[in-house]
């Protein structure tokens, strides 16, 4: 592991960001043996740290030279991306553009002709972008968030680059598969979220780190984290179900 995808893992443990629990469900339906929730990073401190993260991803990635405008969707992601640009022009002396969708389009007052979907109003013609988010569970935040980008320079008639997608915490699931009456079958593995991003949309991805290393790196150096309302460090059994979790629902990286 790079020296910042083992920062993260470290300050993900010690702010309960990342923690184990008993009866966990995501929002497509399926148990889950633990969360990642960013919130978690809610201090100044905090964010400097998460924008770091970021920046180092796109040296590491030799995407840093190659991007314009780095955009999240709101919410969690517009504070992601300002940390990211902060990060990359305090360390890298690259000053970067940043912004972040609206809920609704604007209809009122400055560019509100071209109901502009974009708060900051940074994109231009020929401008190349890279989005950030916190995590992947479903990728429709993401699709719908690449949709107003297009949606947004078509009506300004501009032509943009989406250059990659970037994610702190990459889970590694497939997604999930449901019944006739629209419940997540259990113990099956559906597709590949990242691959079919990738076909869909020609977008390539990238994660600061994936679930797998980071759940290695606190069990085999004993660092404490939350589980079960606890901190304590990761007994055999919690890494076990979360092995056999990844056996059942991940996908192969």
């Amino acid at each position: 592991m790079e020296g910042y995808q083992k920062r993260l893992s470290e300050i993900l443990a010690d702010t309960g960001a990342l923690f184990f629990d008993k009866g966990l469900v995501l929002k497509d339906g399926r148990p889950t043996p633990y969360f990642v929730n960013l919130g978690g990073f809610n201090t100044g401190r905090l964010l400097i740290e998460l924008g770091s993260f970021f920046s180092e991803m796109l040296v590491t990635e030799s995407l840093v030279e190659e991007i314009d405008i780095i955009v999240g969707p709101s919410y969690k992601g517009s504070a992601i991306a300002s940390a990211a640009v902060g990060a990359v022009f305090r360390d890298h002396g690259i000053d970067l553009r940043f912004d972040y969708d609206r809920k609704e389009a604007k209809t009122h007052g400055e560019r509100s002709a071209s109901a502009a979907l974009f708060v900051n109003n940074t994109f231009f013609d020929g401008c190349r972008i890279f989005i950030v988010d916190d995590v992947v569970t479903t990728m429709g935040t993401k699709y719908e968030l690449i949709e107003k980008i297009g949606a947004e320079c078509e009506v300004r008639g501009f032509r943009c680059e989406i250059r990659g997608l970037g994610i702190a915490v990459d889970r590694e699931q497939t997604t999930a598969v449901y019944d006739a009456k629209g419940n997540a079958v259990l113990d099956t593995k559906g597709s590949d979220p990242i691959q079919e991003l990738k076909e869909r949309t020609g977008v390539p991805f990238f994660a600061v780190a994936g679930i797998r290393e980071i759940v290695e790196y606190l069990y085999r150096n004993k660092i404490p984290l939350i589980i079960s309302g606890e901190r304590r460090t990761m007994d055999e059994a919690t890494k076990r179900e979360f092995d056999a979790y990844m056996q059942t629902y991940g996908r192969d990286v």
